[in-house]
């Protein structure tokens, strides 16, 4: 199948590399680099942060208060 399409320069640069590393045409390269992103691996899941409830009711809207109440007026 024939179709035109623009690459962004960092795709061109990528398809003209892997065509000359491997001595192939353009077709062929773009072919390996669509085929290679079809088969990415999926599997990793998205980071996802995990709280525990530590009993502490600390008000952090003033960060010196927060810290004076958990290390004690002495750390000053």
């Amino acid at each position: 199948m024939r179709t035109t399409v623009t690459l962004d320069d960092d795709v061109a640069a990528a398809v003209e590399r892997l065509r000359r590393e491997r001595g192939i045409g353009v077709s062929e390269a773009l072919n390996r680099l669509a085929r290679a992103g079809l088969t990415v691996r999926r599997g990793a899941s998205p980071f996802r942060q995990r709280a525990a409830k530590l009993g502490l009711k600390v008000d952090v809207t003033n960060v010196a208060e927060a810290l004076e109440q958990l290390d004690g007026p002495a750390r000053r």
